[in-house]
């Protein structure tokens, strides 16, 4: 394959690597590089938690550990899928009501996702009698690793890709017409994935009032997510809300303030003796 490109008046400077979605066949059963993503973000986020969970101190047995995850991972999928249908395509879900169960045909959204997680963590720590911010510390310290390794699940399924473009890393993305444009899965890749992973860990080793790694997720994340939606493709049911503004990015404004807040109000009420 030439290095360069050319698809009507676009060049493409990097063409757009067809992966197979499967990775594996054995016989009708198919093995896909996403759900290998979900699996290798969970995996890590198990390690990960355990190997902070004794530094800080926090009796997590496997056995709670192992809940903790299925806990999380169930509140990812239900909110995820709840979160796609009442924020972006809830006319069509209530038109066709059996739709909502075609999982397979896609659909998930992440601040549905971050809801449902919330939920379940709050639930776990109710019934285990665990403290909710110290476990929200610990899980969304994790939680990056996973978003990076969904990105690039995103993208080997040429799926979520940016906008139109004429920069030199621009890709023909088989779903997206003609047109080059932003590798947009692999900017969210590195910024809610590889950099937002690196501040929290950062953060974490410091020690803070309980909560702040997880409202500083919070706040990462929503600047994050609102940088790349201006080369993110908006959904094409939705297009732009009003001007340049895209439903990604509203989702993400209460995110940056009330993350912002929670955590200016961490440190102004919390005694630091009571730091983790």
């Amino acid at each position: 394959m030439t290095d360069f490109l050319l698809i009507g008046t676009q060049l493409s400077a990097l063409p757009y690597p067809e992966i197979d979605p499967v990775f594996f066949r054995i016989g009708p059963l198919a093995f896909r590089w996403y759900g290998l993503m979900y699996l290798l973000g969970l995996g890590s986020a198990y390690w990960l938690i355990k190997v902070r969970s004794a530094s800080k101190r926090i009796p997590l047995s496997p056995q709670q550990l192992s809940d903790l995850i299925v806990f999380a991972a169930f509140g990812v999928f239900v909110g995820g899928r709840l979160g796609y249908i009442l924020f972006y395509n809830l006319s069509f879900y209530l038109e066709h009501p059996f739709k909502i169960f075609a999982v397979w045909e896609g659909g998930m959204s992440f601040h549905g996702g971050l809801i449902g997680t919330c939920v379940a963590i709050w639930l776990f720590c109710i019934k285990r009698g665990f403290p909710i911010w110290p476990m929200a510390d610990l899980a969304a310290g994790a939680t990056p690793i996973g978003l990076g390794f969904g990105r690039l699940g995103n993208f080997i399924n040429g799926e979520l890709f940016g906008r139109a473009t004429d920069v030199d890393w621009c890709m023909v993305f088989p779903q997206g017409g003609p047109d080059c444009r932003h590798p947009s899965q692999l900017y969210e890749a590195g910024l809610e994935g590889l950099l937002l992973f690196i501040i929290l860990t950062y953060i974490s080793r410091q020690r803070t009032p309980p909560g702040t790694v997880f409202w500083s997720f919070i706040c990462g994340y929503g600047l994050a997510r609102f940088f790349v939606e201006f080369f993110r493709q908006p959904d094409s049911h939705l297009g732009f809300i009003f001007q340049w503004v895209t439903m990604g990015q509203i989702l993400c404004l209460p995110m940056i303030v009330g993350g912002l807040f929670m955590i200016v109000r961490g440190y102004r009420t919390t005694s630091p003796a009571t730091y983790l």
